[in-house]
């Protein structure tokens, strides 16, 4: 690879931003798509079935005009793999503010960030702290974009449970889309995070809403499984289909510790990867 200059990576990190956010907020993952057309034909319900009709008809509509999905474009989340060759500096979280910037005036996106105590807006989806940026070795430069809306983020929890109640987990996260109801939107994916340190574990719960949802292990589906039994269906009211998917996982934790964290993820799942190209 020929040497790179800050401003050349600023400059390619910031196109790849606006590039990922423009395809996550505008186009639904297959897979994701995939679970809601699977939820419309197995719905019995004519309400949550017309309402998994509107949501599937929303999705193409989006696609079809180039618009947002959704009204609440979220907040973005980036998460980025930088392999050895690159180097770590200032230029890449710079790249990312620059990307952020450019999308919300060019989607256009909502300007949802906002100072926590005055509340005073950015205008930009950048502030302090904003927007958040997790790097990590990879073999590629690739950037992903998953923007988060705040109805979901909102019902979203973090338990530290004592080390002997494991079998309570399960609980736990039902009783957590119990809680929430029609409020995220439903149907909606859980991201599950076992272990680690508190701000581990909700960082892990993110992470489990990239992975797709096509596949289940006996464990998340147990939970898929309970969930849909509650009965809250499509925008809460009622249905066979409260979840799409639940998404586990997990790091080491303390002896004394079990920390376990629900990110929860409205139907508009949304997430896209792109390379960045230097």
């Amino acid at each position: 690879m020929h040497t790179v200059t800050e401003q050349q990576l600023c400059q390619a990190v910031s196109d790849a931003t606006k590039r990922a956010l423009a395809i996550a907020e505008t186009h639904l993952p297959d897979d994701v798509t995939a679970a809601l057309q699977a939820a419309y034909a197995s719905e019995k319900n004519p309400v949550a079935r017309a309402e998994l009709g509107a949501i599937l008809e929303n999705i193409a509509l989006a696609e079809e005009t180039n618009r947002p999905i959704c009204q609440d474009t979220g907040v973005p989340v980036i998460f980025i793999t930088l392999p050895r060759k690159i180097p770590l500096t200032a230029a890449i979280e710079e790249g990312v503010r620059d990307g952020v910037a450019r999308a919300t005036a060019s989607i256009p996106l909502r300007p949802n960030v906002v100072s926590p105590m005055t509340r005073a807006n950015s205008g930009t989806n950048c502030g302090e702290g904003m927007p958040i940026v997790h790097i990590s070795p990879g073999d590629t430069f690739t950037l992903t974009a998953l923007p988060k809306g705040a109805g979901s983020e909102n019902v979203s929890r973090i338990a530290m449970l004592l080390p002997s109640r494991v079998d309570d987990i399960r609980r736990f996260v039902v009783e957590t889309a119990l809680e929430a109801g029609g409020r995220p939107c439903p149907p909606v994916i859980l991201g599950v995070g076992i272990g680690g340190t508190f701000d581990r574990a909700a960082l892990l719960a993110k992470e489990a809403l990239l992975e797709p949802i096509n596949d289940m292990d006996p464990f998340e589906q147990q939970i898929c499984d309970d969930v849909n039994r509650l009965g809250i269906g499509p925008m809460g009211l009622g249905g066979a289909t409260t979840c799409l998917a639940v998404k586990v996982k997990q790091a080491g934790c303390h002896t004394a510790s079990l920390p376990v964290a629900v990110n929860i993820q409205c139907w508009a799942a949304r997430r896209a990867t792109v390379e960045v190209v230097l």
